[in-house]
């Protein structure tokens, strides 16, 4: 058996049974040890015990890790200001090797600051019986203070020998690889365990329309709301609507929603505070396995915890292609499943389904040169694809720097302008993966079934890091219904980080600023010739709108000196931060406006300004024939009306949302493809081996 105090903390963490083993009965301990068989361990969470408190209100906001071998296999919905959380939560885990207990750490959720462990125990997996659930008591404990009582955690768990086919679990869980010699071939093979625990079965579609009466948190009797949703591992946090008790988001996102996983969406409502933990206004669930398919659903929920209602719009449909399979499997060299995608996509059938905009096909084949990330000076590299919010990955090769994995992804296109992002990360048994390098690619910069050798670049996608990845890319779509699409809001990547303050970006997009601004040195002399008195009434009238700015500012400087009188120093800082912060993404913002519309004419992506020289043709003939007033006359219209025809409809503005499709100055440079060495071109590598 493993010796558990080798692991960190384990011999200070002991686990009771509420029901006895029947030594007579068959346990894992009748199993060989050395025998690798394949398990199913179906574990309820049931609820916590006198939890220890990490607040300052004397509660805690409790959430439970599963972890094994070092990696994290689950993680429970959040239980807020609850010391005896009641979660009633089922998770499946296979498991290879007995040897490894499961561990089972609690956490109390710190929204923006780092979360308080709540005390850990581990679970003898070779001590449970076979085919027999079993209740288990779990005390925890801190390896620091091992006198400390922190509470149990409840447990029914039944394991489940698996056989056949099940045996050969999915690389990423395996934490022992077989030393064989070069010469002696390992099965890379994706199991079925692996490609169910990635592939998504429906979309579930939500559209968070506004809240209604909301709890006032702030000392004027406001808040200042956002939303977070949680399915799964899947998050999705709103934009903040200041100064509200009924904000109006009109948001809308997806997620995936997978068989295996539960179907209930969490939704917590928070109200901003700059410089300090931000406060829980209430919570709320949406039970999706209530909710009919292919039907949108508006959902008036009552938050718990609080006060008010959120208005959702719910709609679940099944999901669009997504696959994953070994090289051996050509989708698009069959030719009659080439023939039924060419079809599905062709012009005939604009306006058939308008999400469906493509296919996307990538090839990941293998890597050469990669980063050195384990002391052994090897890695164990695997790569991630993405598409949006759409994630796949392939298996983990172990202890290689030329790795080969030979899978093929299939994604569906729901917006043309859509960077495909392959990044290669080296995993760790103890801590998080480590990142190898990344490139990303613009879909409309592909070209059809072309093997290429990909330079990795850093996380910032500013400059080389160690390495190749070739990839082998095809995309098929419908170019109306690419157009069509520029014209609506773009989808917002919901799992990237948020922005921190750094002085060379606060430098760079300064500069970009200053670029910007000198387009405009025109509109700046006329300005100018306003305090020349050119003409004394435009001069007056700038003067008297420059004085009643100036005044506002001072009345504003004297609110805020007093107000920052009463706050502590560490609020001081917290606040001058979120300034500067601010102050880099407006800058960003405004030199990303300016350098999108240079590169709209500049022809740096060519679909988009065909597209924009078209839109100009039609406009012309449009006018041509129609007066500007009555074209005036409808548009008012329509936009006076919009709310009355739709009123759930999300505002959008057509040109922004067609300048966000272009890339600006800072993006361009992420995407520039960097020219591989010569050495690892493909056809000097086919050469090679032929000689």
């Amino acid at each position: 058996m493993l010796d558990t105090c080798k692991l960190k903390g384990a011999c200070n963490l002991p686990f009771v049974y509420n029901k006895k083993i029947n030594t007579a009965g068959t346990s894992n301990a009748d199993v060989p040890l050395a025998d690798p068989g394949m398990y199913q361990l179906d574990i309820t969470l049931r609820r916590g015990q006198s939890l220890a408190a990490r607040d300052r209100g004397g509660t805690s906001d409790p959430y439970v890790k599963f972890k094994i071998g070092g990696k994290e296999v689950f993680r429970s919905k959040i239980i807020h200001k609850n010391l005896n959380p009641v979660w009633e939560e089922k998770a499946c885990i296979f498991v290879e090797h007995l040897r490894e207990p499961l561990y089972i750490k609690v956490f109390d959720y710190d929204f923006g600051l780092q979360d308080d462990f709540m005390g850990s125990a581990f679970l003898d997996l070779t001590q449970l019986e076979l085919n027999r659930p079993t209740d288990v008591t779990l005390t925890l404990k801190d390896p620091h203070y091992p006198d400390h009582y922190l509470g149990i955690i409840l447990l029914s768990v039944i394991l489940t020998p698996k056989e056949g086919e099940h045996r050969d679990v999915t690389m990423l869980m395996r934490k022992s690889w077989k030393r064989s010699s070069k010469f002696q071939t390992q099965s890379l093979r994706l199991s079925d365990v692996h490609r169910k625990s990635q592939l998504w079965r429906g979309i579930v579609s939500i559209t968070l329309i506004e809240g209604r009466d909301l709890k006032a948190m702030d000392s004027n009797g406001l808040s200042d709301p956002y939303v977070k949703f949680r399915l799964g591992h899947q998050k999705y946090k709103s934009k903040i609507m200041p100064k509200t008790l009924n904000p109006q988001w009109r948001e809308q996102f997806d997620f995936h929603l997978y068989e295996e996983r539960g179907g209930i969406i969490d939704i917590t409502a928070w109200d901003k505070d700059a410089g300090k933990r931000d406060d829980f206004i209430g919570r709320c669930q949406v039970d999706l396995s209530s909710l009919s398919r292919e039907q949108t659903h508006k959902l008036e929920l009552q938050l718990e915890e609080g006060e008010g209602h959120l208005v959702l719009l719910v709609t679940l449909t099944a999901s669009a292609t997504v696959s994953i399979s070994d090289l051996s499997v050509h989708s698009l060299e069959d030719q009659k499943e080439r023939e039924e995608i060419l079809r599905r996509y062709s012009p005939l059938r604009i306006f058939h389904n308008l999400k469906d905009v493509g296919f996307l096909q990538v090839k990941v084949i293998r890597a050469e040169g990669l980063m050195v990330a384990d002391v052994t000076g090897k890695s164990d590299p695997f790569c991630v694809v993405e598409l949006n919010n759409d994630r796949l990955l392939t298996h983990t090769v172990y202890k290689n720097l030329n790795p080969e994995w030979n899978k093929i992804f299939t994604f569906n296109i729901k917006d043309i302008h859509s960077v495909l992002e392959v990044t290669v990360y080296d995993e760790d048994r103890d801590r998080s993966a480590d990142f190898l390098g990344k490139v990303a690619i613009p879909l409309l910069s592909i070209q059809n079934g072309e093997q290429k050798a990909y330079v990795l670049k850093n996380k910032q996608l500013t400059g080389p890091t160690k390495g190749v990845i070739y990839l082998e890319i095809d995309v098929i779509f419908n170019a109306v219904k690419a157009s069509l699409r520029t014209l609506i809001p773009k989808e917002q990547k919901y799992i990237e980080e948020e922005n921190r303050l750094s002085k060379q970006l606060l430098l760079r997009n300064f500069i970009r600023m200053k670029r910007c601004v000198m387009v405009l040195v025109n509109a700046a002399y006329f300005v100018n010739s306003c305090f020349d008195w050119d003409s004394p009434p435009r001069s007056l009238a700038a003067f008297v709108v420059v004085e009643d700015m100036l005044e506002d500012e001072e009345e504003e400087d004297d609110k805020d000196d007093k107000d920052s009188e009463k706050k502590g120093f560490i609020n001081k800082i917290y606040a001058i931060q979120e300034v500067c912060i601010s102050v880099q993404n407006i800058l960003d913002e405004v030199a990303s406006f300016g350098e999108r519309i240079k590169n709209t004419f500049n022809w740096t992506v060519p679909f988009l300004s065909w597209l924009a020289i078209v839109a100009f043709c039609v406009f012309t003939v449009i006018l041509y024939f129609i007066p500007l007033r009555y074209i005036v006359l409808v548009w008012g219209i329509n936009k006076f009306t919009k709310k009355l025809r739709s009123p759930y409809a999300i505002d959008n503005n057509e040109l922004l949302d067609f300048l966000s499709r272009v890339p600006s100055d800072v993006q361009v440079v992420q995407y520039q493809e960097l020219k591989p060495d010569p050495s690892h071109s493909p056809c000097k590598r086919k050469k090679n081996n032929l000689g």
